[in-house]
């Protein structure tokens, strides 16, 4: 089986490689400061006795499960502490697919590109159900695409890459019909810090035994290099889960759970709300660029992503590079993230030079 690389390295290689100035709207990692416990927390590490650079619990630092379990109000032998929010998913899939229900794992279009990818590297199919212009997924839609084939309906929100969030009886319906299928919804969580509008909900607002929840610090404490994530299964799933992400992984960093405790632990709800208030005012100034130049394009609820479409310069890879080169900014094809947006380019609004890309955006295509 071969997996072909994904098409974000190759963009951020071109960027690197080119010639000129480049402003990188392409990748996740947000630019502000992680909190300040968070660094504590690692200068405190650094002096501690020799046994506690060793191997982590397989599941997780048991005071960091126990205290995400508290906050997300579940039992603390739910939660695996993963290898950030990607293994989380991995193994939410996985779980879904080796029940022997199917094959079948429904997810989005426009649609996060990891997701299919793990579909292929665990053996199962796509099928994917288009959301509407503003990203918002219909349940009806979802319900019609279900079959007895169907192991999971996988899920983001707020979503990357349209920053749509869904509403709690979007969610309600979704949990439904995994249980009327057999399946499992698997949630992924990680932007729920990044809720622009207050409309977040959690599928863990919903009790069942056929939802899974992802989630994870690397963005939430913009961390993405620290590697911490964890997974909450319903109890007759986790043993399995337990299993294989310490046969894949061992464990995660013990350094990185023990920061992420602390800074759980000692951050004020404000230095959330200052990063949420510093992503408003980019998709202002982001959005008013595009509007400057008549393209259209998704406003985010949450999340940190523009998808914008230009007249007569589709979302291709081509595109793109050419973009780059003219114009010095790097996004993201939308081909990227399925058919339905094969027309757009998404772009992520965490760099300081947010501005100065909308600038060149609107001086490119004026």
């Amino acid at each position: 089986m071969e997996y072909e690389t994904p098409l974000f390295f190759r963009v951020m290689k071109y960027a690197a490689d080119a010639d000129r100035d480049v402003i990188d709207v392409v990748s996740g990692n947000p630019d502000w400061e992680p909190p300040t416990a968070l660094r504590d927390g690692l200068r405190e590490y650094a002096d501690l006795e020799p046994d506690a650079f060793q191997y982590a619990p397989s599941v997780g630092l048991t005071e960091l499960r126990e205290e995400i379990a508290t906050r997300r109000g579940v039992d603390v032998e739910q939660v695996i502490i993963t290898n950030g929010t990607g293994e989380a998913n991995y193994l939410a899939m996985a779980r879904a697919l080796e029940r022997d229900r199917g094959d079948e794992i429904l997810l989005t279009d426009p649609v996060y590109p990891y997701y299919p990818g793990k579909t292929t590297m665990l053996g199962g199919r796509q099928t994917f159900v288009a959301t509407d212009a503003d990203g918002q997924l219909d349940p009806a839609a979802v319900r019609e695409a279900a079959s007895e084939e169907t192991a999971a309906i996988v899920v983001n929100s707020p979503n990357n890459p349209t920053g749509a969030i869904y509403p709690a009886e979007t969610i309600r319906k979704l949990v439904a019909i995994a249980e009327e299928h057999d399946a499992l919804l698997v949630s992924d969580e990680v932007y729920d810090h990044f809720d622009l509008e207050g409309r977040f909900a959690s599928a863990l607002e919903v009790e069942s035994a056929h939802r899974i929840v992802t989630n994870g610090f690397s963005k939430s404490m913009a961390i993405t290099g620290v590697r911490v994530g964890y997974a909450i299964f319903p109890h007759d799933l986790v043993e399995n889960a337990r299993s294989r992400h310490m046969l894949v992984n061992v464990s995660t960093t013990r350094p990185g759970q023990y920061a992420v405790l602390n800074a759980l632990r000692e951050t004020e709800p404000a230095y959330y709300e200052r990063n949420r208030d510093l992503l408003r005012e980019r998709v202002e100034t982001f959005t008013d660029a595009l509007d400057a130049v008549g393209a259209e394009y998704t406003t985010p609820q949450g999340a940190f992503y523009v998808m914008a479409r230009f007249d007569g310069f589709p979302g291709t890879l081509e595109n793109t590079y050419r973009l780059i080169d003219e114009a010095g900014v790097a996004g993201m094809p939308g081909e990227a993230f399925g058919e339905s947006r094969r027309e757009w380019l998404r772009f992520a609004l965490v760099t300081p030079r947010i501005e100065e890309a909308a600038e060149r955006l609107a001086t490119y295509f004026g």
